[in-house]
């Protein structure tokens, strides 16, 4: 039986996890999280309400990691009943194709960033799920098998020995050959659309729900999710300064420094309605640029970002702050590579999406506004 929840209020204690969401980059990745990886620790912090944000994010100097918790959203419903057999859409790597869903009790949820388990949790159906990926890190489901390996790649032996009778993915990890094999030996697999903006992630949120018998309920959580972004956006209005001019100008790069991969991410991509609800100007978007693709020095320079994010594995593949201005003197030549204002966040949750979103622009707005209240804070 379903039961919704009346109200539920956030969190005061966020929970800091330890990849990158529909990019299109997987196989410029050469490592991988392991299993060891993803314990989370507890990280106690105000709320935004109570910060005083510094007088000029645009010229604070040091770099900051930006606290990601979550989901601080609870679940919307416990232990729903499931209506079976569903029909649903599998967006396969070859076309759409048909699914009929009979059985959803034991349930293998798996993207790179662990967003349809994180979804499948919040609908209530967690005690459903028997494996996971290794960005899933949620309360309860912390023993479970892992079955994504090194580059993401599925285990599919371990899969079928594992025994589901249903397969969420997103193609964000594994192959079309693998989702062919699972069929074959009669396992139900349901291939969602990836999402990378709140807009998206209330499409994928549907997808999930439907695969799962609950379809009902997606507008449920659509619902709190879409209240929970729209709260954040505005406590994060607060912090802001008055004064447009200091608003922080933002580039986000995607980095893996052993490899001498670098990407700007621009207007359309992961990072556009992320820079968009933390109130900065996206300076990539402002020069043109579009998509995801190689940067250029000329194109950062030109950019001149008092701020660049990126993803904290990304930066240790650089080998950190320094290491990234070294290898990129384009960085140096810009406002955030001279105050080497960097800031990274959580491979896995940074375009996370589901109920994660809430958390993601919180953590990011203490970096940007607040990077003094930060445990890591250093000014020099």
């Amino acid at each position: 039986m379903t039961h919704p929840r009346d109200s539920r209020r956030t969190r005061a204690s966020l929970v800091a996890a330890a990849l990158v969401m529909g990019l299109g980059l997987t196989a410029c990745q050469t490592g991988s999280i392991t299993a060891n990886e993803v314990a989370s620790v507890t990280v106690d912090l105000p709320p935004l309400s109570e910060l005083t944000p510094i007088a000029d994010p645009t010229s604070w100097e040091g770099p900051s990691t930006a606290p990601i918790g979550g989901p601080t959203l609870l679940p919307v419903a416990d232990n729903p009943e499931q209506v079976l057999p569903a029909t649903v859409i599998s967006h396969d790597h070859i076309g759409d194709t048909q699914v009929v869903v009979e059985d959803a009790s034991r349930v293998l949820a798996i993207s790179m960033t662990g967003t349809l388990a994180e979804l499948t949790y919040a609908y209530g159906l967690g005690g459903t799920l028997i494996g996971r990926d290794v960005s899933t890190n949620l309360p309860g489901l912390e023993d479970l098998p892992v079955v994504t390996g090194t580059g993401h790649t599925l285990d599919t032996e371990g899969i079928v020995a594992l025994q589901p009778t249903l397969v969420l993915t997103d193609n964000s990890v594994g192959s079309a050959d693998v989702m062919l094999q699972l069929r074959d030996v009669g396992i139900d697999v349901v291939v969602i659309e990836r999402a990378n903006s709140p807009e998206t992630t209330y499409e994928t949120a549907r997808q999930v729900a439907a695969a799962l018998g609950v379809a009902p309920l997606a507008e449920t959580l659509i619902a709190e999710l879409d209240q929970a972004i729209t709260e954040k956006v505005a406590e994060i209005a607060q912090l802001a300064p008055a004064d447009q001019s200091l608003h922080p100008r933002v580039a986000f790069l995607y980095i893996r420094g052993q490899s001498g991969v670098y990407y700007l991410f621009g207007d359309g991509s992961s990072a556009t309605s992320l820079l968009d609800g933390l109130g900065v100007v996206d300076v990539a978007q402002e020069i043109g640029w579009v998509g995801e693709k190689p940067m250029t020095d000329e194109a950062l320079v030109a950019a001149d970002p008092d701020i660049i994010v990126v993803m904290t594995k990304g930066l240790k593949s650089a080998d950190g702050v320094d290491g990234l201005i070294a290898a990129q003197p384009s960085i140096a030549l810009t406002t955030a590579g001279k105050n080497r204002r960097i800031i990274d966040a959580d491979d896995t949750l940074i375009f996370a999406g589901g109920t994660r979103i809430p958390d993601i622009l919180d953590g990011l707005a203490r970096a940007i506004y607040a990077p003094d209240s930060l445990p890591d804070a250093s000014a020099s």
